[in-house]
């Protein structure tokens, strides 16, 4: 279920609800349903090389290899 961003215009409140397709969305702070989708933020670019190389040898130091090609596993001292 998708995470979303929601503004009721009853209590002029905002919420994130994890919702379905068909479910019926109700303000969790009023109980009203003039609730309208805000717009979502977009995920920031994270392909620098530096920061992809720290996050992939972290996870590789913590035993997490399924990020790696066999020839990178292979590479890594045991």
């Amino acid at each position: 279920m998708p995470l979303y961003s929601y503004h009721c215009a009853d209590c002029d409140k905002d919420s994130e609800l994890l919702v379905r397709s068909d479910d019926k969305i109700v303000c969790p702070a009023c109980g009203g349903e003039k609730m309208e989708r805000l717009p979502s933020w977009l995920a920031p670019d994270l392909k620098s090389d530096k920061i992809r190389k720290s996050w992939r040898a972290a996870a590789a130091r913590g035993g997490d290899l399924s990020n790696f090609s066999t020839s990178e596993r292979n590479s890594f001292k045991k």
